[in-house]
C-alpha cells in the first residue's frame, strides 16, 4: 500500500466557507470572467452575490437537502448559483448541456430535484423536461420568456437564513457518473469531500498549484467533475482569476489566452494534441503559461513532450474520478523527475493499493494490477443504488476504480488498461 508523502488537515467547514475564505482580502480581483463578453465578477462581488441568490432560494422555499439542478454552458453565474445552494444545505446537480429533454427528464426525477436553472438557448428543452418530472419552478441565467432570470434572487435581500450543516455528512453536489459499470448514477459527495479534496492538492509536495498570480481557462465543462472542481472550485480557493468559455473553439480559446496572460491551461488529451498539431497556434502569443495539467484520459508522452517544447512549460497529467472528489495523484510541476505518460503520486491523505483482479491480493511494486482508493474524498457512495455502491466501494472504504496500472520506484502511477468495458 502508498500512502501520500504528507498528512493533511481538513477544516471542518462548508465548501462555500472554505472557498470563500479570501474574499474579503481578494476584494475587486476578478474573480470569474466570462471570456466572449468580459464580464467580470470580483471576488467582492461573487460573495455578495452567492449571499443575495442563497436569501433569494431560501425566501422561494428552497431549504437544506433539497436538490437545485443545472442544465447550462459555463457561466460565471454557475459557481454562484451552486455555492449558493450550498450555503443553505442543498445540493447541486450538473447536467450535461448536451442532453435531450428525455436525458435531463431522466436525471431531474433521479436526483429529486426541486428547481432548475437554465439559459434561454436550453429553455424549451428544460421546460419540457420538467413538466415531465413536475418541476414547476425554471430560472434562467439571462432573461428569456416564460421562466424566471436569475437574477431576480438576487432581490430578496442579502442575509440567508442560518442553516447547521455537517460538513462529513451533508451533501452538496450530485455529479452523474458512469462509474465502472456505464449507467449514469448520482455520485454522493459531501461538504467534507471537496474541502478535503481542496486541501490535498494544496498540500502536495512539489505541486505549484492554482494561486493568486494565476489565470485559468475555463472551457471544460462545469457540470463534470474536473470543470466544476478541479477548475472552478481548486481556482476559486486559492485565490486565481477563472476565465470561462461556454463553449470550445480552439482559435477562440487561443484568443483568449493570450487576452487575458493565462497562465494554467487545464485541458483533455484531445485538446493537446489540437495544440501541437495546429497552425494556428504559432500565430498567438502564449508566453504568459506556465502550466498545462492535462486529466480525464490518459496522455500520450511523445504529444506531452512536444507540447511542453512548444510552449516552454511543464505539462502534467493528474488522475481521479467522480468518485473521488475527483483527485487522487498529481504530477509535480517542480524539482522532481517530470515523467510524461504518467499521472503523477498519490496526494496527501490518500492510500492507494495495486490488486490482482483475479486473486484480490495485493502485487509487487511494478506489476500491473487495478488501483484500489481510499481517503477523505472518497464519496458516500451512488444515490439510492446500494448494490452498485458496495459493489465498487467495500467495507474497508476501498473504491475498487476499475482501472488497471502499475507504480515505479519512484511512487510515480502510471494507467495502462481497464478491468471492464463501460
Amino acid at each position: 500500500m502508498i500512502t501520500g508523502s504528507r498528512s493533511v488537515t481538513i477544516p471542518n467547514q462548508t465548501i462555500t466557507e472554505y472557498v470563500l475564505r479570501h474574499c474579503a482580502r481578494l476584494g475587486d480581483k476578478a474573480a470569474l470572467i466570462d471570456g466572449p463578453s468580459g464580464r467580470t465578477l470580483s471576488y467582492r462581488q461573487l460573495a455578495d452575490a452567492i449571499r443575495r441568490a442563497a436569501a433569494g432560494l431560501a425566501a422561494r422555499g428552497f431549504k437544506k437537502g433539497d436538490v437545485l439542478a443545472i442544465y447550462s454552458p459555463n457561466l460565471p453565474e454557475y459557481g454562484v448559483a451552486m455555492l449558493a445552494a450550498a450555503t443553505l444545505g442543498g445540493v447541486t446537480t450538473t447536467a450535461n448541456p448536451l442532453y435531450t429533454a428525455d436525458e435531463l427528464a431522466k436525471q431531474l426525477q433521479d436526483s429529486r430535484a426541486k428547481l432548475l436553472l437554465t439559459v434561454p438557448p436550453f429553455l424549451d428543452k428544460a421546460k419540457e423536461a420538467a413538466q415531465k418530472v413536475g418541476i414547476q419552478d425554471v430560472y434562467v441565467f439571462g432573461a428569456a420568456e416564460g421562466a424566471r432570470p436569475f437574477a431576480e434572487l438576487l432581490q430578496a435581500g442579502d442575509q440567508p437564513p442560518t442553516v447547521a450543516i455537517d460538513p462529513a455528512q451533508d451533501l452538496v453536489v450530485l455529479p452523474y457518473s458512469s462509474g465502472t459499470t456505464g449507467l449514469p448514477k448520482g455520485v454522493m459527495l459531501t461538504h467534507r469531500n471537496l474541502v478535503a479534496n481542496l486541501c490535498q492538492a494544496e498540500a502536495m509536495e512539489k505541486f505549484d498549484g492554482f494561486s493568486e498570480r494565476d489565470v485559468i481557462m475555463a472551457f471544460l465543462p462545469f457540470f463534470h467533475i474536473y470543470g466544476m472542481v478541479v477548475i472552478m472550485m481548486f481556482g476559486l480557493a486559492g485565490g486565481g482569476t477563472i476565465v470561462s468559455m461556454p463553449r470550445f473553439d480552439l482559435v477562440e480559446f487561443l484568443t483568449l489566452v493570450q487576452k487575458y496572460r493565462a497562465t494554467i491551461l487545464p485541458l483533455v488529451p484531445p485538446v493537446v494534441l489540437g495544440m501541437v498539431k495546429h497552425p494556428a497556434v504559432a500565430q498567438f502569443d502564449l508566453s504568459s503559461v506556465r502550466l498545462v495539467f492535462s486529466g480525464a484520459a490518459p496522455l500520450g508522452e511523445d504529444i506531452a513532450r512536444e507540447l511542453s517544447r512548444k510552449l516552454g512549460c511543464p505539462v502534467v497529467q493528474g488522475y481521479g474520478m467522480t468518485e473521488a472528489s475527483p483527485v487522487t495523484h498529481l504530477s509535480p510541476t517542480h524539482d522532481a523527475p517530470l515523467k510524461p505518460g504518467s499521472v503523477g503520486r498519490v496526494v496527501p491523505g490518500t492510500d492507494v493499493k495495486m490488486v490482482d483482479v483475479v486473486t484480490l491480493e495485493e502485487v509487487a511494486q511494478g506489476a500491473e494490477g487495478e488501483l484500489w482508493i481510499r481517503g477523505p474524498q472518497i464519496m458516500k457512495g451512488y444515490l439510492g443504488r446500494p448494490e452498485e455502491t458496495a459493489a465498487c466501494l467495500d467495507r474497508e472504504g476501498w473504491y475498487h476504480t476499475g482501472d488497471v496500472g502499475y507504480v515505479d520506484a519512484d511512487g510515480f502511477f502510471f494507467i495502462v488498461d481497464r478491468t471492464k468495458e463501460l
